[in-house]
């Protein structure tokens, strides 16, 4: 995995036909995925592997939780998040481990323990700078190593990503995603308290490069998740808290299929209305999961490290009662907005 280089800029006349044209939802076969392996191929890592990296001093991008970039001997370029603290080492590998088995797009995130030979105390604030004193080798663990979903960025400005308002001006006529396929990820977003669900943490990219005959509208960052959506993206309370998340309603109301997700002050998706078809849609997704996929999803991701109030059976039982929620409503077109 070499070093990735900057994006090309598009014009926003192709941005906006990407968007029309996009897929976001592609058929897996749900009940043989295997959450805990994770998505295999190219730069995967198992479970829990050491990973051994030399530290490579770049300047601090965007964001504010715990990364840093490092080498490994064959010269591929790894993002490393770390901290024993920072939930979002936790949730990405749930929620992104979650979207892959279903069929929709996010990044590869691997739980392992990295080796980082030359990293500072603290990596992430010693970015782009020089300390004098350093240990010889640090180990990180827990640590993700986060792997970008293929394909060619599209953008038209570095980091611009795509608003969940732009997702409703996908047009299914031109080839582009169903509402149903749609609505199901913005129901899935509000199962999982999507939290950060800023533009720049979604992506579209072209999967087979220039020029973008297959674009496909993804998520890249679900670092707060499995807690509850708060307007600030609270570390604490919205990346992997089992007290908030497992007591909050999917539904806003008993009587409504309008998504409960409270919109944080960066985010762009707030309280969806949801139709129909797209919460079937998503039923028959959730439904196709195992007992042991759910175990294997909240164990590889090492919840009870994060959250030690909760079980893994804790965890399974309180993601079964929402799915259940999402099974057993039903949304007639009155909730869907008219304009879609």
């Amino acid at each position: 995995m070499a070093r990735m280089q900057a994006a090309p800029v598009f014009s926003a006349a192709t941005r906006l036909d990407a968007i029309h044209r996009a897929q976001i939802w592609s058929p897996t076969n749900i009940p043989t995925m295997d959450i805990k392996a994770g998505p295999q191929g190219p730069h995967a890592f198992k479970s829990d592997e050491t990973v051994i990296c030399d530290f490579v001093n770049t300047p601090r991008g965007t964001g504010s939780t715990p990364k840093f970039d490092c080498k490994t001997s064959s010269g591929d370029e790894l993002k490393v998040r770390y901290g024993n603290h920072n939930g979002e080492v936790y949730a990405h590998v749930a929620a992104t481990r979650l979207l892959w088995a279903l069929g929709f797009g996010a990044n590869r995130m691997y739980p392992v323990k990295v080796e980082c030979r030359g990293c500072p105390w603290n990596p992430f604030k010693a970015r782009g700078k020089k300390e004098p004193h350093q240990p010889p080798v640090m180990l990180f663990d827990p640590a993700v190593i986060d792997v970008k979903e293929a394909g060619t960025t599209l953008e038209t400005k570095p980091d611009e990503g795509w608003s969940w308002k732009e997702l409703d001006e996908v047009d299914e006529t031109a080839g582009g995603s169903t509402v149903a396929q749609r609505d199901a990820l913005k129901l899935l977003a509000v199962l999982i308290q999507h939290s950060s669900n800023k533009a720049i943490n979604q992506r579209i990219v072209c999967l087979d490069g220039e020029p973008c005959a297959r674009p496909f509208m993804m998520i890249s960052d679900l670092g707060k998740t499995f807690g509850r959506a708060t307007s600030l993206n609270d570390d604490d309370v919205s990346a992997v808290n089992f007290k908030e998340w497992s007591k909050l309603p999917v539904w806003k109301s008993v009587d409504s299929c309008v998504g409960n997700l409270s919109g944080s002050l960066s985010g762009t998706l707030k309280d969806p209305p949801i139709g129909e078809p797209g919460r079937a849609f998503l039923a028959n997704l959730l439904t196709q999961l195992t007992d042991a996929q759910l175990r294997d999803l909240f164990q590889v991701a090492r919840f009870t490290q994060r959250d030690t109030r909760a079980s893994i059976d804790d965890w399974v039982t309180a993601f079964k009662q929402k799915r259940n929620d999402i099974v057993h409503r039903s949304c007639d077109e009155s909730y869907h907005p008219a304009s879609r």
